[in-house]
C-alpha cells in the first residue's frame, strides 16, 4: 500500500481546484494541513505527498475515493457487492469543487472592533452568501452546518461591535436573517433541530427589525416545515404558522417568494390532510411562479422553478394518498433532475415510491427505493434514510418477492 500511495500526487488536484472553483493555495493548505507555499510547489508539478496522514486528510477533504489513491474505501464510502462504489455525485472533480466552495472564498475585511463599516460590505456579505448556498446542492447538512453557523456568527458580531449608518444597519440585519436560515436549514438537515428552530427565530427577528417582510415570511415558512413533524396539534399549528408566512411576505413581495412560500403552505396542508386547501395553494404558486418571467429574485427563492413545483406537487398527493396525480408527475420531473443533487433526488424519489406502494406497484417502489439508498449513500443527511424508513416497513410485507428481498437486504447493508 505504501508504494502506491508515495508514487502519487496531488498536484492536478489543486491546480484544477483553485482555477475552477477560485480556492486560494492557502486555503487548501489550512483545510488539508500542510503548507501554502508546498500547495504551490506541487500544482505546479513538482513533488509528490508521500505521509499516509496527509494523503488520508486530503482524500478526504476533496472526497477523493480511496481506491483513487490507494486507500481502502474512506467511511464516507459505500461498500457494495465487496467493492468501494461511490455514488455518481461523488465523481471526483464536481465534489471537490463543490465542497471548495466552503473554504474558498476570499476573506472579507471584518475587524471584531472598532472602524465603520462601509456602505458595501453588506452587498459583498450577500453574494458570499449565496455563493456558499450553492453546497447545498450537492452536501447535506452534516458537512455545511458548521460553515454556515460560523459566517452567521461572524455577521452578528460585527453588528455589535462595529458602527455603521441606520440603513448599512438594516442591510446587515437582512443579511443576518438570510444567514440564519441558511444555517436553520442545515441543521435541519443534520438532524439538529433544537438548533434549527432556534436560528430560524433569530431570523425572524433580525429580517423583523430589519424591515425585510419577505425574509421575515420565509422564516416563518421554514418553522413551520419544522413544525410539521409533531403531533396533530402541532401539524394544525404548522398550517397557521405557513398561511403566516404568505400573508407576512405579502403580494408586493417578488414573484419567486411568493410561489415559495405558497408552495410550502401547500406541503403544511397536504401533511395535515387537507386535500382542497391544498390544491389551492399549489394553484397560488404556479400563478405566482408565472410572474417571473426574467425579472430578478432573490437568491435564496430563486431555486425554484416549475422543476421544483412539479415536485411539490406530486409530494402533495403523495401525502394525500393520491397516486394517480402523484406518480406522473413526480416521474417527469425527476427525469429532469440531475443525480449531483443527490440528497435532494433521493428524498424526491421517496415520495415517487410510498406513491407506488399506494397504487400496488410493489415491484417499481422496490425499484425506486433501491435508486433512494444508492443517491443518499455517503450524504451527510438525516432525511433521506428518516423519510425512506417507512416505505422500508411498507415494502417489509412484500419481501417474498424477489426485487423486494434485494432492497431490504442492501438497506440492511
Amino acid at each position: 500500500m505504501k508504494a502506491a500511495l508515495a508514487s502519487h500526487d496531488f498536484g492536478t488536484v489543486f491546480h484544477v481546484a483553485r482555477a475552477e472553483a477560485g480556492i486560494s493555495y492557502s486555503m487548501i493548505a489550512a483545510v488539508c494541513g500542510i503548507k501554502p507555499e508546498r500547495v504551490g510547489t506541487l500544482a505546479k508539478g513538482d513533488g509528490k505527498v508521500t505521509t499516509f496522514e496527509k494523503i488520508v486528510r486530503i482524500a478526504d477533504a476533496f472526497r477523493i475515493p480511496g481506491h483513487m489513491v490507494g486507500l481502502a474505501p474512506r467511511p464516507w464510502e459505500t461498500p457494495r457487492d465487496g467493492s468501494a462504489g461511490v455514488a455518481p455525485r461523488r465523481e471526483f472533480l464536481k465534489t471537490s469543487a463543490a465542497a471548495s466552495l466552503a473554504v474558498g472564498l476570499p476573506e472579507l475585511s471584518r475587524p471584531s472592533t472598532g472602524g465603520k463599516v462601509g456602505s458595501d460590505l453588506p452587498g459583498k456579505l450577500r453574494q458570499r452568501t449565496a455563493r456558499l448556498r450553492r453546497l447545498d446542492d450537492v452536501l447535506g447538512g452534516g458537512d455545511t452546518f458548521r460553515t454556515y453557523l460560523g459566517e452567521y456568527h461572524s455577521t452578528r458580531a460585527l453588528l455589535r461591535r462595529r458602527s455603521y449608518t441606520e440603513e448599512t444597519g438594516r442591510a446587515l440585519l437582512s443579511v443576518l436573517a438570510e444567514q440564519a436560515q441558511q444555517a436553520g436549514w442545515a441543521a435541519f438537515d443534520d438532524g439538529r433541530h433544537a438548533e434549527a428552530r432556534g436560528l430560524y427565530e433569530a431570523s425572524q427577528k433580525a429580517a423583523e427589525d430589519a424591515g425585510d417582510a419577505a425574509l421575515a415570511g420565509n422564516a416563518l415558512a421554514f418553522l413551520a416545515y419544522q413544525g410539521l413533524r409533531g403531533d396533530r396539534q402541532a401539524r394544525h399549528d404548522a398550517v397557521q404558522t405557513a398561511a403566516r408566512s404568505c400573508a407576512t411576505a405579502g403580494q408586493d413581495a417578488a414573484p419567486g417568494v411568493r410561489a415559495l412560500l405558497y408552495e410550502r403552505l401547500a406541503w403544511a396542508h397536504a401533511v395535515a390532510g387537507h386535500a382542497d386547501e391544498t390544491e389551492r395553494a399549489l394553484e397560488a404558486a404556479h400563478a405566482a411562479l408565472a410572474e417571473v418571467d426574467g425579472a430578478p429574485q432573490p437568491d435564496w427563492a430563486a431555486w425554484v422553478d416549475e422543476t421544483e413545483l412539479q415536485i411539490m406537487s406530486g409530494r402533495c398527493w403523495t401525502e394525500l394518498r393520491r397516486p394517480l396525480r402523484a406518480v406522473p408527475v413526480l416521474e417527469s420531473a425527476l427525469a429532469r433532475f440531475d443525480d449531483s443533487h443527490a440528497r435532494d433526488k433521493a428524498l424526491y424519489l421517496s415520495w415517487l415510491a410510498d406513491s407506488y406502494l399506494t397504487a400496488g406497484e410493489v415491484e417499481q417502489a422496490a425499484t425506486v427505493t433501491g435508486r433512494v439508498l444508492d443517491l443518499s449513500s455517503g450524504v451527510a443527511s438525516v432525511r433521506p434514510r428518516e423519510r425512506l424508513d417507512p416505505v422500508l416497513r411498507r415494502l417489509s410485507t412484500h419481501q417474498a418477492v424477489p426485487v423486494v428481498a434485494d432492497v431490504l437486504e442492501q438497506a440492511r447493508s
